[in-house]
């Protein structure tokens, strides 16, 4: 017999399904429209409420806290404009595979369809960018629907789910039994699977194996590297996944984001058996869906995959398991090792020494008065093991991606989707789940100056990141693709910057502008030391365009 069948209103509702899915933080934008929402929460302390400044920073760091936690991202906006600027989050989500709820206000149930104040269609907006999007109408199915909500977004391939909430819905009282906590669905794999996997591994010559996705714990990520290492396989990671195997193994190889080593991507070319795990294997990974033919791969290809609308999307593979990655990681390191794997021991240590080499900064690119390799470099060196690296969208990006390393339990937090202001609003959320860690956000100007108002959430939680803004006044990512297709016509990518130095004081953070290579270390520590929010402005030289290649190189190949 329930015992939670009260009256109450479907603000209420809501809350009590919040808290029976044991929901600790939810970020938000107050509004208007879901006043009862907001009101339900003043009543419920343990569930910590984040206001932010912009609804897309906010859903950044819904999205940023359920990549570090497992748990869906909990994310609050208002209708119409509310929506709209969280919408760039929740593709994110959808894209990185991360799992979110958000609760979307939406105008009363009997101004539908009449183009009312603010009034937006969601389930028609966010079919595209999200895994479900509902409406909840009738307040006594605010529990059935918010469960399925979670259900939903942790289960198979994790993403992100909408729910619209009618203002007069959430005034509505009703009597509902509250049900809680949600039980994520994820499919095993098969003993079969396992042993048709092992066989074909152990026919390669040139295996090759790939981690990426979402869905992993930290569990799964010491499973999957004991899989490799006694197999002795390299392993690669996919955009912006670094922190799946541990850098520094013996089988780590390498990450194929945008800026991939070309020996890497020779290599992958050359294998003859490739093992993808958890990754979609989408174009940034594919390198443009170059890497392997299309429909069949031209080499063994076995993918592991939560979602079995992914298994043959693209690349048609010899064996497809359908498997969570905790589930997949706990089997395969269960196995018993490959026979005549030193078969293969040469192929593994020649492409982990080409890595390996991949970190000594390219001559076209170093030096000059802030080399940014051997700042990355000093950075490796400083970091403790559990430290968490979000990172912004841009070309600046490549200094953290290729020289840093990651490990758990530190972490490395992008957007695959490729949005930029990421950068900011993941390190504040970061440091709201791990307040004990060290944590750098990497962005560049262009990042900044769209998210970086988050500051000001950063500082009244009382939480401390260290940004790293990289300057060199152009959204450079777009600057060094007009060099290739347009060399010399520079038009819409030059920027003029404020003071970033003083920017950040008048927020409240410790800040400094660092233009020498000499100076960052100190400058890194003084922020360290200073126990609250800061930025380290990284004058670049705009000619260093990328890590391995500067903006009259691009320029001079294009014009060749």
């Amino acid at each position: 017999m329930a015992t939670n069948l009260f009256p109450r209103s479907g603000g209420q509702l809501v809350v009590a399904a919040l808290r029976a899915h044991r929901v600790d933080r939810a970020f938000s934008v107050a509004g208007e429209s879901y006043l009862e929402v907001l009101d339900a929460l003043f009543d419920a302390p343990e569930i910590r409420l984040v206001t932010c400044r912009q609804e897309g920073g906010a859903a950044f760091m819904a999205e940023a806290y359920g990549k570090l936690t497992g748990k869906p991202g909990v994310l609050l906006v208002t209708r119409g404009p509310g929506a709209c600027n969280a919408s760039i989050g929740i593709h994110t989500a959808f894209q990185d595979s991360t799992p979110m709820v958000v609760l979307v206000g939406q105008v009363a149930r009997h101004q539908l369809d009449r183009e009312a104040f603010q009034e937006v269609d969601f389930r028609r907006m966010f079919s595209p960018l999200a895994k479900w999007t509902a409406q909840i109408d009738m307040a006594n199915r605010v529990p059935e629907l918010v469960n399925q909500a979670f259900q939903v977004a942790t289960s198979g391939r994790p993403g992100p789910v909408v729910l619209a909430l009618p203002e007069d819905m959430l005034r509505e009282q009703a009597r509902a039994e509250v049900v809680g906590p949600y039980h994520p669905v994820r499919a095993h794999p098969g003993a079969a699977d396992l042993a048709e996997m092992r066989r074909l591994v152990a026919g390669a010559r040139r295996p090759m194996m790939l981690v990426g996705g979402g869905g992993w714990t930290d569990a799964a990520c010491y499973d999957v590297t004991r899989f490799a290492e006694v197999n002795d396989l390299p392993v690669c990671c996919s955009f912006r996944r670094q922190d799946i195997v541990d850098n520094r193994s013996s089988s780590f190889v390498g990450d194929l984001g945008t800026g991939a080593a070309p020996s890497l991507v020779a290599r992958i070319k050359e294998a003859d058996l490739f093992l993808a795990v958890g990754a979609r294997i989408g174009e940034i990974t594919s390198q443009s869906y170059s890497l392997m033919g299309i429909p069949e791969p031209g080499k063994i290809l076995i993918h592991v995959h939560p979602g079995a609308e992914e298994l043959g999307r693209v690349f048609r593979p010899a064996l497809a398991i359908q498997s969570g990655m905790p589930e997949f990681a706990a089997a395969a390191a269960a196995l018993e090792p490959v026979p005549d794997r030193q078969r293969w021991a040469g192929w593994r240590a020649a492409v982990r020494g080409e890595y390996e080499k991949g970190l000594i900064p390219s001559p076209a690119t170093a030096g000059g008065a802030l080399d940014l390799g051997i700042v990355m470099g000093w950075l490796r060196e400083r970091l403790p093991g559990d430290a968490i690296v979000t990172s912004d969208a841009g070309n600046f990006s490549g200094w953290p991606n290729r020289f840093l390393q990651y490990r758990r339990p530190g972490r490395q937090l992008g957007p695959t989707s490729g949005a930029m202001g990421y950068g900011v609003p993941a390190a504040v959320a970061a440091k709201l789940v791990y307040p004990d860690r060290v944590v750098v956000g990497c962005c560049g100007d262009g990042g900044f100056l769209m998210t970086g108002q988050e500051l000001a959430t950063s500082l009244i939680e009382g939480v401390g990141p260290i940004i790293l803004l990289f300057n060199n006044a152009m959204y450079g990512t777009i600057r060094m693709h007009q060099e290739r297709r347009f060399p010399g016509r520079v038009v819409g990518t030059a920027l003029k910057n404020p003071d970033f130095v003083a920017l950040a004081r008048a927020y409240g953070a410790f800040a400094a502008r660092v233009e020498r290579t000499q100076d960052f270390a100190s400058a890194f520590e003084e922020a360290a030391a200073a126990n609250r929010a800061a930025v380290i402005e990284l004058a670049m030289d705009p000619e260093i365009i990328t890590t391995r290649a500067t903006l009259s190189q691009i320029r001079q190949q294009a014009e060749a």
